[in-house]
């Protein structure tokens, strides 16, 4: 396997895109009555939460992308629970998403701590 780009990214840049790539491929697979309005918001949150992530990486200020991320990641949380509750998503299929928005979230969990404590030693 040749080396790609990804050994220069965070590990959760890695795990969000991975978490996208199946977000867009399972909202696709929505029934039509579904894809204008749970499939169109949900990948456009997955879309805003890369950019938010490489904000975050090269900003100096890491606070508001995080917490916008944070938000987004809480957002996405919610939506994909209706579409369980609505059926369009199967059990197997919740769980795993919910399972990797957990292991996501506490990676970002981690990064706002580390931040935080940096931001409170420059001060």
């Amino acid at each position: 396997m040749s080396k790609s780009p990804d050994h220069l990214d965070l590990p959760i840049f890695i795990k969000w895109l991975d978490f996208l790539k199946w977000l867009l491929v399972t909202t696709d697979r929505f029934p039509k009555k579904a894809r204008f309005t749970f499939s169109e918001r949900l990948n456009q949150l997955g879309l805003g939460v890369v950019e938010d992530l490489v904000e975050a990486r090269y900003s100096k200020d890491k606070g508001q992308s995080l917490k916008r991320i944070n938000l987004g990641l809480e957002k996405i949380r919610v939506l994909l629970r209706i579409c369980f509750e609505l059926r369009f998503l199967s059990t197997s299929a919740y769980e795993q998403a919910m399972s990797r928005l957990q292991e996501i979230g506490k990676m970002l969990g981690g990064w706002i701590k580390q931040t935080q404590t940096t931001g409170s030693l420059k001060q």
